[in-house]
Order: C-alpha cells, then structure tokens, then sequence
C-alpha cells in the first residue's frame, strides 16, 4: 500500500477494518512547511502492527524487488504523491488499483479538488481505478459524488472526497478479493487533465468576474497557500470571501478595493462585488478601521 493525506488515513482504516493484511504501507515524511489539516498514516499503520517505510525514492530495484518478495494479491495507491514505476505495477498478481479525488476522467492528473473548484463545478468526487503507466487512465472499479457547494472551500471538499473514497472502498474491497469486480474503461476524449498547482497560482486576475474570483479565492483558501492581490505595494491575502447581493458601488472604476461599514469590498469587472471577510498582511488580518497607510485612501485600483 501508498498512501498518504487524509484520503489515504481512510482507506487504510477500510482495508483494516475488513482485515486485509498489509505487508507493507509506504508513505511520505511529513514537510515542518506544509500545513497538516489530515491525518496520519504513518500512526495509524504504525498503532496496528503495520511495516511502514518512508523511502524518498521507492521506484529503486531494490524496494521493488522487495515488494516482489512478498507476493501480494493486491496494489493499492491512495494519494501517494510519487509516481510508480510500470514494474511495480506488475509486482501484484491480481491488480494495481489507485483512488482519485475527482469523478474519472474528469480533472486527471494533480490537484484535482482544487481544479474542480477553480472551475466552479457543482459536484465531484472519488474514483477507484486500475493502475497503468499514464496517470488516472485505467478502467474504472466505483466512484462516488460529492456535491461542491457555493461557498465551499478546498478543505471542506477535500474532507467530503475522503469520506466517499472511504465509502468507494467499503463498497469494492469486497468484489475486488472475490474477483467479481467489473471494471470499465475510461474515455479519456470526455475528460481532462490538469497539472499541479503552485502558490504563485493564487494571484488573482481581476479582469475575471466576481464569481471566477471567488472561486480563486474558496480554491486556495488555508490551509493551502491562499489568494492574493498587490496594492499600492502592500501583498493583501483574501482568505475568505461571498459574491455579494448588492451590486458594484463603484462600477467605473472596478476593479476596485474599499470599505464600507467596517467591512472590506471588491468591486469586479463584470459589475458584481465581492465582500471580503477576511484579509491579511503578513498572517495578520486586516480590519478596515486599522487598515495601514497604503490602503487609507479608496477606492484603490486593482490589477
């Protein structure tokens, strides 16, 4: 087993509770840079009698010839963040299955609750497929949906994907030691496929509208790297906000940065307004009656 990230806490906690040994779980040493909002697999293998390895890199000969050593039935990938190589997929004698966190083949490849939201899309979800050499292309064992809501951020999708793989698992586990799993093959041509995100990607374009910022903003939101703008040389982090009911106050001059009634707004290019419910400098939040110099006078422009 791989795995890592909330999604792979709850799978191991499947394949546990339906008592499939686990010859060895291989994970990733947590970053001190990265926030840690999920589990940790590492524990939670390590408090049920688990062999657990952390190797930087697994796709040597010799941790491969290991994996062989143990003659495993199955190879299952939950959020591992490194690539395997084609010959473990030959290690297992009976498949080599990964779970993804969209609705295959849509949003293949890195990030995908991030793109799906990015994107503004209504639902998403969790996908159990058979490995192959291309990322996210093998056929398809169960997916489950989960419904993306207006204001939802990519944590709370993140942690709504981990339950449905969870559940996606109960419900193949099963079939898949039985052999009655039927898998179907992707069309890949009625998908996509989207690479990994930086935190140089949340700088937010305001020729886009109201709702395509928003949806920046929910996207990134802590504890990711977050959305951000620069004003008058001050780097203002958005970390939350709502497309507001009242329209653009200062529609000739959007897109445009002020305060009304302690209360900071975005005027967008489309004629919308965003209300932004909290803004930092520097992880501090900004409210408007202590707002720093730079931003005193408004409504500031934004580019």
């Amino acid at each position: 087993m791989f795995a890592y990230s909330e999604v792979g806490v709850r799978c191991l906690r499947e394949l546990l509770a339906q008592g499939v040994e686990i010859s060895i779980l291989f994970t990733h040493a947590d970053d001190p840079g990265e926030s840690q909002w999920f589990g940790s697999v590492r524990q939670l293998a390590a408090d049920n009698g688990v062999r657990v390895e952390m190797p930087d890199d697994v796709n040597t000969p010799e941790w491969i010839a290991e994996g062989r050593r143990h003659d495993p039935d199955f190879l299952f990938s939950f959020y591992y963040r490194y690539m395997l190589k084609a010959d473990w997929l030959k290690v297992p004698r009976r498949g080599a299955f990964n779970m993804h966190g969209s609705l295959l083949p849509r949003y293949r490849g890195r990030a995908p609750v991030h793109w799906a939201i990015i994107h503004g899309e209504t639902e998403t979800g969790a996908s159990l497929h058979a490995m192959l050499e291309k990322p996210d292309a093998g056929a398809l064992v169960d997916q489950q949906s989960v419904p993306i809501l207006e204001n939802d951020t990519a944590l709370d999708v993140s942690l709504k994907v981990a339950a449905a793989a969870q559940e996606v698992l109960h419900r193949s586990l099963p079939k898949l030691i039985a052999g009655s799993a039927d898998p179907r093959p992707l069309d890949l041509a009625q998908g996509s496929y989207f690479g990994r995100r930086r935190p140089e990607d949340g700088r937010i374009d305001w020729r886009q509208g109201a709702r395509t910022v928003h949806d920046l903003v929910r996207a990134v939101a802590p504890p990711f790297p977050g959305a951000f703008t620069e004003v008058n040389g001050c780097r203002l982090a958005l970390l939350e906000t709502r497309v507001d009911a009242e329209p653009a106050r200062h529609p000739a001059e959007a897109p445009c940065l002020y305060a009304v009634d302690d209360a900071w707004y975005a005027d967008c290019v489309d004629g919308r307004r965003l209300r932004i419910l909290r803004m930092a400098i520097d992880q501090r939040n900004v409210a408007p009656q202590a707002a720093p110099p730079a931003l005193s006078k408004q409504p500031l422009a934004l580019t």
